[in-house]
């Protein structure tokens, strides 16, 4: 398996046999990810407040769901973080 970084798209290519795997900016699209359905879930969550019953027992748990998603969002920045340190520099690995 060899690896590639490309210095203007910071992509990194790996090649394994006749595949490429092209690796770009994944950490930024979960982020955008998480946030979209954060919002979705506090949104629902609010309207749900309005109302009694199960739509307000409802509201509670997208409310829960989105705070737990909160906790998402520095653990996907910590997580790339950690794993683009560890990767060796390609200048050294010939």
């Amino acid at each position: 398996m060899q690896r590639k970084k490309h210095p203007k798209t910071r992509d990194w290519t790996f090649t394994i046999g006749h595949r490429e795997l092209i690796v770009h900016q994944r950490y930024e699209v979960l982020s955008m990810i998480n946030d979209f359905l954060l919002g979705i879930w506090f949104t629902i969550g609010s309207v749900c407040f309005f109302f009694e019953g199960e739509l307000k027992t409802l509201g509670v748990w997208l409310f829960v769901i989105g705070s737990l998603q909160l906790l998402i969002r520095p653990t996907i920045r910590l997580h790339r973080y950690i794993y683009f340190k560890q990767l060796p520099d390609t200048d050294h690995d010939a």
